[in-house]
């Protein structure tokens, strides 16, 4: 328990100063809302009916892709994961609290979108909210387990900030948060489907729920899970 409650401690002292968290989680993607949502409601009108998804859709990607690896570097590639040891906190506890940490963070930023969009933008509101946040917390979870990929596989910081980078510009672009699907060569739609936020946005602008919208992200799921847990086991043998 005590070495529980010392990871939790330190996680804390760790997202206070956490600039990148701040910044990937709440201050860029309230940006990209107020700048593109003023563009996209008076070019496209017909966008408030999709509008406050497609910002929910890139402020998760952008929180998890690019916020979470840097934690998770900062914790197994320095001295961070020494201190883990020496105070007996099993090092897949790091994995956890950081994950529980963004998932918190993500929410938190959607629900300040779901609130706002309507009254900034007269977006619509999901018709059905169960659905809707039911489709989001697995859009949050997914898009964690591949950060957490990202970050445990990286060696440094630089090597992180390139991977994650290259994962977030076509998981946002290809998705059709940006603009319609139909509008992509369909080698560009059939690579977007190999990201969690095409099939999240999909889950996210429907009005029931559909299976073929959830297996995907569950399939991504445990692939991102299994590997997390090889890189887990491979850091800890490297005590």
């Amino acid at each position: 328990m005590s070495g529980f409650l010392y990871g939790v401690a330190l996680q804390w002292k760790l997202d206070l100063r956490s600039k990148t968290m701040l910044l990937t989680c709440y201050a860029v993607p309230l940006l990209f809302f107020a700048v593109m949502g003023g563009i996209f409601t008076s070019v496209m009108p017909d966008s408030r009916e999709t509008l406050i998804q497609s910002m929910t859709v890139f402020s998760v990607a952008m929180g998890a892709l690019i916020g979470l690896p840097p934690s998770l570097v900062e914790i197994y590639r320095s001295d961070v994961k020494n201190a883990y040891q020496a105070n007996g906190v099993p090092l897949s506890l790091g994995l956890f609290l950081t994950n529980i940490s963004a998932f918190v963070h993500l929410l938190i930023m959607s629900f300040i979108l779901y609130v706002i969009a309507p009254v900034a933008f007269d977006a619509k509101i999901p018709a059905h909210p169960g659905t809707y946040f039911a489709g989001l917390i697995t859009l949050i979870a997914v898009s964690l387990s591949i950060a957490s990929v990202i970050g445990l596989a990286a060696k440094s910081t630089a090597n992180t900030s390139m991977i994650s980078i290259m994962l977030f510009l076509p998981s946002t672009m290809l998705s059709g948060i940006m603009f319609p699907n139909n509008m992509l060569p369909k080698a560009f739609v059939m690579a977007g489907k190999l990201f969690p936020a095409t099939w999240g946005y999909a889950f996210l602008t429907e009005s029931t729920f559909i299976w073929n919208n959830l297996w995907p992200l569950l399939v991504i799921f445990v692939i991102a899970a299994l590997l997390c847990a090889f890189l887990m086991k491979r850091i800890e043998t490297r005590q």
